[in-house]
């Protein structure tokens, strides 16, 4: 079983998470940081969550469920969004990219009626549509699952 838990940042390995990334040209963790640090997203509105999966207390797994950032403002809020998913390149293909976003997908289920996200490479948009998001037409967002 892939143990998947609610996080709050700073964890171990945050840090070499971030730098693989931006080695692989992704900076949405930069984000990620930079805004836990600031206070402007620390997935903490109703219906938000950080969640992550460690290895030997490093985390090696990441990614965020926040009220879609890029939608108007609704009340309550319709729309999820998943954002900063990122799954350390030696532990990818074991089945945690897939199990941190059935947790997300879990938690979207209790506060939103869909959810939104941006694939950001074939292999990312392969999982999600095997998750039952299908592809959009929107400039701000790749794939939706509606829940209804």
């Amino acid at each position: 079983m892939i143990l998947i838990q609610k996080i709050e940042l700073p964890v171990p390995g945050i840090d070499q998470m971030r730098a693989e990334a931006r080695s692989q040209g992704y900076n949405f963790l930069e984000t990620l940081v930079e805004e836990w640090q600031s206070g402007e997203n620390c997935f903490n509105a109703p219906g938000e969550i950080l969640c992550g999966h460690f290895h030997q207390g490093q985390l090696v797994a990441v990614g965020g469920l926040n009220i879609d950032p890029f939608l108007p403002v609704q009340d309550p809020p319709q729309t999820g969004r998943i954002r900063r998913m990122y799954v350390m390149e030696a532990w990818r293909n074991q089945g945690i990219g897939r199990a941190l976003m059935q947790t997300l997908i879990k938690e979207a289920q209790k506060c939103f009626q869909q959810v939104r996200l941006r694939a950001e490479n074939v292999q990312a948009a392969r999982l999600y549509e095997s998750l039952g998001f299908v592809p959009i037409a929107s400039p701000s967002a790749t794939h939706i699952l509606r829940f209804e």
